[in-house]
């Protein structure tokens, strides 16, 4: 796989285009990425409507120095994963596949796998490749890396068949949100972020592949650790407006300690409860600014975000953003009024 300096997004979807036409547009597809793609760099592998099937693509990959991740909703198709042969550089390929939601089934060689909601196979490409076959929407998440990656964590990886993946497990639920923020766009601007949201993917992928080998990894890695913040970081903001969010209640859910949680923050020079507020000031901002909130409020948005007490919300909103809420939402109005 190339190292381009960079990471690289490509995004397709049949959504806009019309049902006749989508057969014919995933067929091309192939060829028609290979253009936007960093010199070295495979694009997505081949996809081949099923007959008589409605097709459904909305797919992304971000590829990144050694790493890519492919996530998205697939239906009516098969996807094929090329054999080693086919690919540059491809022999050394570990690929991790996460039916995420819906069902599928994969195959390489004589195997045939039933992939139902949150199952996974790991497998190398092999001299034959492998195929998934989506005869209705299935969301997946995709990564592919080199085995001399993991098994600088793991020791030897050896060409192996296609493997069922550890269903449920911790490492497998990580690897899904941190993997998901990554192909969502999580900013990796620079080569340092990139190299490091590499090594946590690496961290990940080494716990999943110790796990179908019965094993567990000797520490627990970087990648784990940084996975479990994106759960937990994740957690507060789908619950922002619980205005009694708790350390307590998050680690309950996310089953670990709250000691735990507190360190994860702290590594990253954050405290929980810092974090908390910093996200529903900035929601209270979006919202603010958001002319569709207009008809709301001041008191209502700040009670939406988590905040039981108006007077500090405005004392702690001016602090943060050196203007008060009323301000905000009134700079907002005046440009939505100059675009018109």
């Amino acid at each position: 796989m190339g190292v381009p300096d960079l990471c690289t997004t490509f995004r397709f979807s049949t959504a806009g285009l019309p049902v006749a036409a989508r057969a014919q547009a995933v067929r091309d597809l192939h060829n028609r990425e290979r253009p936007l793609l960093p010199a070295g760099s495979e694009p997505i592998e081949p996809l081949e409507p099923l007959p008589n099937l409605p097709v459904l693509v909305a797919v992304t990959k971000r590829t990144l120095p050694g790493l890519a991740i492919v996530s998205g909703t697939f239906g009516g198709l098969r996807h094929g994963i090329r054999p080693c042969k086919a690919v540059a550089n491809g022999a050394d390929d570990l690929l991790i596949g996460v039916n995420v939601r819906g069902c599928s089934t994969a195959l390489q060689h004589d195997r045939e796998q039933l992939l139902s909601d949150g199952d996974a196979i790991v497998a190398t490409r092999g001299d034959t490749g492998l195929s998934l076959v989506r005869p209705t929407p299935a969301r997946f998440l995709g990564c592919r890396m080199s085995r001399r990656a993991v098994a600088a964590l793991l020791g030897r990886l050896d060409e192996a068949p296609m493997s069922l993946g550890p269903h449920g497990t911790e490492a497998l639920s990580l690897l899904v949100t941190y993997a998901c923020a990554i192909a969502d766009n999580l900013p990796l601007a620079t080569p340092e972020l990139q190299r490091l949201a590499v090594s946590h993917v690496q961290d990940l992928m080494a716990a999943i592949i110790a796990a179908v080998r019965g094993g567990r990894v000797v520490a627990e890695g970087r990648g784990i650790a940084a996975a479990r913040l994106r759960a937990i970081m994740t957690d507060i903001s789908t619950n922002l407006g619980d205005g009694d969010l708790s350390v307590a209640e998050v680690a309950q859910r996310q089953r670990v300690t709250p000691r735990y949680v507190h360190k994860l923050f702290e590594a990253e020079g954050l405290t929980f409860s810092s974090f908390v507020l910093g996200q529903r000031l900035a929601r209270a901002h979006r919202m603010l600014s958001d002319p569709r909130f207009s008809d709301r409020t001041i008191g209502s948005v700040a009670f939406d975000v988590g905040f039981g007490d108006l007077s500090y919300f405005n004392r702690t909103f001016r602090h943060h953003y050196g203007a008060t809420p009323g301000e905000i939402r009134q700079s907002a109005l005046k440009l939505d009024r100059t675009r018109r």
